[in-house]
């Protein structure tokens, strides 16, 4: 291998491969043309998108079930095009490598006037921009440094499970480097013992621990990265107190376990407020993962377990890698000393369904949404999109090994369209390389509002393209309903133009005929959800399905009812002025 040379794009590509992408999104532009010819001998599948946004998109999706995604631009234009959903995985920790072609250096160096630049000679802005949605960037001008410092950008990513962004010059793509560096892994570097600190902070939580009287559990959405998933199980099977998510948590941990009670929502604030210790894996507390704050627990209460320090009461311990904690705290944790807890908690059940008659419309506070539970399985992977879907996943009750997407803080509508894209590449990539549970056809199953839908709806070309077991239930509830339970129920900005939403798989290149026939429903009624749930079509088909729930505009979740009947209230007491 010594003396041993590749294209510095063929080492960037290699790296990615190392670290678990296989599969690599974006679209071509004229200053990354050359750079894509080294993506298929790398040993990546391309999968070209519609736009730079939904490419972007779709690495989120990837990277939360892959652990890293990737997504190439062209400078300017394209990576512009891309941020939004960049900023979106550096606000919720997807780790992305945005690889964007640039200008030659010539170029650069001259200020050369050229298209898609501001035509002014300056082309650090592009940079300057993107250096407030990254955690790590490089612009890769001297071969002689260009692998260290792909290197060095990539474990940032790892690090920090944030975006990062690479800028690759058209003609640095063919420059040879060493392919020596390739022999030797990326990886987050193993942790170092602070014993002091370490031993500290054991001390303090395991105190906390032994002497709750009534304690209880919040996983958190970012306990996805830093090591944390599995072991954060382990101690939640080894402890065995009650245990609830967030939202942006949902499907993080084991439903099926019988201390598990899935999300924590409003109804839950009593038992909330009245725990005297609740420990917080992987916190994340927005305003839209805490129901306002209300379900955030009291300082005073609260152990956080935060990617590298924890905190008791006031006192953080830093430097503590958090995934290696929880191990070390599992290991040292005596059951024996821990008091018997009895908690009256109601488990989430199908058997607290209302009753309801075959011939009424759907409704989502009829139990549209936990009458779906039946229909998911081991290995699927769902997503609910910004808006009543959103909030009606909450109701699943997720079999094992089953992933769920929901919003959490960045919400940009439409986003969940091609992040299901890009989860059910990582789903197929998973399977190919027996990896997934021993599963051979799993789903990627995406619930999504009309008004989302229409945002990013393109993307439904790819999936069709790239033959992606995926299902789309399209609430069709007449417009925004989660705006008009916010404010303007009946105002026309919350309105969209009505489409034939069952038509888009035959516009957009679905087959007519074979297995991979793209097949529609229609659900107005429960005996229209009963019988399409139970079409094996549907069930175990290939390629996409796709079903269109049709709902009142007012129909919603009862938390957004409850925002909806308030706004009635201050309306009827305007009007009353």
């Amino acid at each position: 291998m010594e003396g041993e040379t590749l294209p510095l794009a063929q080492y960037l590509f290699k790296r990615l491969h190392q670290l678990g992408v296989d599969s690599i999104f974006g679209v071509p532009g004229d200053y990354n043309l050359t750079l894509l010819d080294h993506v298929v001998p790398s040993g990546l599948k391309w999968v070209g998108n519609c736009n730079e946004l939904n490419a972007g998109y779709a690495a989120d999706g990837y990277s939360r079930i892959k652990d890293v995604g990737a997504v190439v631009t062209t400078f300017g234009v394209g990576e512009l095009s891309a941020i939004n959903a960049i900023a979106g995985a550096y606000a919720e920790r997807a780790p992305i490598v945005h690889i964007v072609g640039t200008p030659m250096r010539a170029s650069q160096e001259s200020r050369a006037l050229i298209h898609h630049t501001f035509n002014d000679g300056d082309y650090q802005r592009f940079d300057a921009i993107q250096e407030h949605v990254t955690v790590a960037q490089v612009s890769l001008n001297d071969h002689r440094t260009a692998p260290s410092e792909i290197d060095r950008v990539l474990l940032q990513c790892l690090l920090h499970s944030r975006p990062v962004r690479i800028a690759l010059p058209v003609d640095m793509v063919p420059v040879l480097v060493p392919v020596a560096g390739l022999s030797s892994k990326i990886q987050i570097p193993a942790a170092v013992r602070q014993p002091q600190v370490e031993d500290a902070a054991l001390d303090a939580v395991l105190r906390r621990i032994y002497s709750s009287k009534k304690p209880m559990i919040l996983v958190d959405g970012e306990a996805r990265a830093f090591g944390m998933l599995h072991r954060t199980n382990h101690f939640v099977r080894t402890i065995g107190w009650p245990t609830f998510t967030s939202g942006f948590g949902k499907g993080l941990v084991d439903e099926t376990l019988p201390n598990v009670y899935g999300v924590c929502t409003l109804p839950y604030k009593a038992f909330i407020d009245s725990c005297d210790l609740v420990l917080v894996f992987g916190p994340h507390f927005s305003n839209t993962n805490t129901y306002n704050y209300l379900l955030k627990p009291a300082d005073d209460k609260a152990v956080l377990f935060s990617p590298s320090s924890i905190q008791v009461n006031k006192e953080v311990f830093r430097d503590l890698p958090v995934g290696y904690f929880i191990e070390q705290l599992t290991k040292q944790l005596d059951t024996s000393k821990i008091p018997t807890h009895k908690h009256d908690l109601p488990h989430p059940s199908l058997r607290t369904l209302p009753e309801v008659s075959s011939t009424d419309l759907v409704t989502q506070t009829g139990g549209f949404w936990k009458r779906l539970s039946p229909f998911l399985r081991t290995g699927d992977i769902v997503l609910g999109e910004t808006g009543t879907p959103g909030y009606g996943v909450n109701d699943f009750i997720l079999p094992p090994h089953c992933r769920l997407f929901k919003p959490a803080t960045w919400l940009s509508i439409g986003y969940m369209l091609p992040a299901a894209l890009g989860a059910s590449h990582a789903q197929r990539d998973l399977v190919a390389s027996s990896e997934y549970h021993d599963i051979s056809d799993p789903r990627t199953i995406l619930f999504i509002g009309d008004g989302s839908f229409q945002m990013t709806v393109q993307e439904l070309s790819t999936i069709i393209h790239q033959r992606l077991n995926v299902i789309i239930f399209l609430i069709n509830n007449d417009g925004y309903t989660i705006e008009r339970c916010i404010h303007g129920r009946n105002q026309a900005y919350n309105d969209i133009a009505p489409w034939r939403y069952l038509k888009a798989p035959e516009l957009f290149g679905a087959d007519q005929e074979g297995e991979y026939k793209a097949r529609t429903w229609t659900i107005k009624t429960w005996a229209d959800m009963d019988s399409v749930l139970k079409d094996p079509q549907l069930t175990h088909g290939k390629g996409l399905r796709m079903v269109e729930v049709v709902m009142k505009r007012l129909d919603a979740p009862d938390v957004l009812m409850g925002v909806l009947n308030n706004q009635i209230m201050r309306e009827n007491a305007q009007s009353r002025l």
